[in-house]
């Protein structure tokens, strides 16, 4: 992923107002962040814990999304889960169901997708090996951390799809 300035980050955002944009807060260390490893930035609010940020390049332009995690999740410790972005397992506290208001009218109207999803948001790091899950093992693949990655795009970019898809029905949402 190519680095982003803050101004870019805030101004990407598609499915909440400018002056939520404005005011959402930003990572720390965003100077430190490992860029070239990414395949989208995605982040929690510390102040916030159930807003989360996903910015992503998307036609060669930065798309940010809002997303929400749903307060009172039960957790196991005995129970995994797989996310569907990157397809890392973890104890099932490491993922959590994040859902986003949909883009445009659709959104206006309290229409939402969601995804089952790193609850760190740290997929790309998770694909590379940069970081390692709470599981001991992580699961073997034929694919490479290329073609992982290559994959953790494409659920991505169906996700954002439905984000962004004004057309879908309200039924849907």
């Amino acid at each position: 992923m190519d680095p982003l300035a803050e101004k870019d980050i805030r101004d990407c955002f598609v499915n909440c107002s400018k002056g939520e944009a404005r005011r959402l807060d930003l990572p720390r260390g965003l100077a430190e962040v490992p860029w070239e490893d990414l395949d989208f930035l995605g982040w929690r609010d510390p102040g916030a814990p159930e807003r989360a940020y996903l910015v992503a390049e998307r036609d060669g332009a930065p798309v940010g999304v809002t997303l929400r995690v749903p307060p009172g999740v039960r957790r196991s410790l005995v129970r995994t889960t797989v996310c569907s972005i990157c397809l890392t397992g973890h104890v099932a506290s490491g993922v959590c169901l994040l859902t986003a208001r949909r883009a445009g009218a659709a959104g206006r109207r309290g229409n939402t997708v969601g995804s089952y999803m790193c609850a760190d948001l740290a997929c790309s790091l998770y694909v590379r090996g940069r970081k390692k899950s709470k599981l001991v093992v992580r699961a073997d693949e034929t694919l490479s951390p290329a073609e992982q990655a290559a994959r953790l795009r494409s659920n991505l970019a169906l996700f954002l799809d439905r984000v962004l898809d004004e057309n879908e029905s309200a039924a849907s949402g």
